[in-house]
């Protein structure tokens, strides 16, 4: 009996060694983050990623990200999925459906087949194409963001949709352009291109449909292409026509340093002072600003309101930078989502 008892307290000794060398070889793989830019209070702190998600780059798309919000006061990883969520700060979805900085939602709907600024700052521009259909008896467009282009330094990008009869999962619907000449990144979640200057890094988050687009110190934009739906249109009356499914942009922001005179559609809710003008408890609070954002293409700047200057001519003109990391910020600061801020 004593020698039975003997051999079952080596076997779970030899055990629990086994299971200790397994978790030791698990802590081996984690991931760390750290913060390069000398503002962050983060800056060069190494960072261990959470064991939920111990990946930067997890080889399943659907799996969340270990990230590290160098602007927030802690310093701290944390999980976060690289699709837009449409329901968080910085996000711009559906029809177009707005949430601001202060986390109001709101709705612009512009005019199809036009451009609107989404942000303007010295140092970055947002435009947005929209497309959409007026149906009968209807006294606005129902419109969607097709495209995005982004100015910054001396260089400019675009993502956009590309059109289809019908929706495919497996079929990529992106089209992408750096200074005017097509991307081509093989399609494959983390497949990545990255410009020579490295002022510019975009990598699939999905298979297809799904990219990180990343301006190191100034913006990341998680985008998403989906279609309209039949039972979208059923819903809301679109009545969208059997030969195009309107693919179309969610999208969702991070930004880093704007300005105290950011302006845009979405950037002027990131103004320190910015009153939203959104009626609270209107099921859809629709602002305006055609008139005062239109612009005419997607790497125009030109809307009345615009204070975007290129690389050679900007030397920030004495415009007050906000350094989010400094400042007392509330409503998300570490969540990847816009971020309030308060003198």
């Amino acid at each position: 009996m004593n020698v039975l008892r003997n051999k079952c307290l080596i076997f779970v000794l030899l055990l629990s060694v086994f299971v200790s060398s397994c978790v030791s070889i698990k802590q081996t793989y984690v991931d760390t983050q750290t913060c390069t830019s000398s503002w962050s209070p983060c800056f060069l702190k190494k960072l261990p990623c959470p064991s939920q998600c111990p990946s930067k780059s997890p080889a399943n798309s659907r799996d969340k990200v270990c990230y590290l919000a160098c602007d927030s006061p802690v310093c701290k990883t944390q999980c976060k999925s690289r699709k837009p969520n449409c329901n968080g700060r910085g996000s711009a979805c559906l029809d177009p459906r707005f949430v601001g900085a202060d986390g109001i939602v709101f709705y612009f709907h512009g005019r199809r087949n036009e451009h609107f600024t989404l942000v303007s700052d010295v140092n970055l521009q947002i435009n947005a194409r929209f497309i959409g259909l007026r149906p009968k008896g209807r006294p606005r467009d129902y419109t969607w963001i097709q495209a995005l282009g982004v100015l910054f330094d001396s260089h400019n990008f675009s993502v956009e949709a590309t059109p289809s009869t019908v929706w495919d999962d497996e079929v990529d619907h992106l089209k992408l352009s750096y200074d005017g000449k097509e991307l081509v990144i093989p399609e494959g979640h983390l497949s990545t291109w990255q410009s020579e200057e490295n002022q510019l890094r975009v990598e699939r988050t999905s298979n297809e449909n799904g990219v990180m687009v990343t301006i190191p110190e100034v913006v990341e934009i998680s985008v998403n292409v989906v279609p309209v739906t039949k039972e979208d249109s059923r819903i809301h009356n679109y009545q969208i026509p059997d030969d195009d499914c309107f693919p179309h942009l969610e999208v969702q922001f991070k930004f880093y340093g704007l300005s105290s005179k950011v302006e845009g559609v979405l950037g002027r809710t990131y103004q320190p002072d910015f009153q939203n003008p959104a009626k609270p408890g209107v099921a859809m609070p629709v602002v305006g600003g055609e008139d005062k954002y239109r612009t005419t293409s997607l790497v125009s700047t030109n809307c009345n309101a615009c204070i975007f200057s290129s690389a050679k001519d900007s030397e920030q003109e004495g415009l007050e930078i906000i350094e989010y990391g400094m400042m007392d910020c509330t409503g998300g600061a570490s969540s990847g989502n816009g971020i309030v801020c308060r003198r």
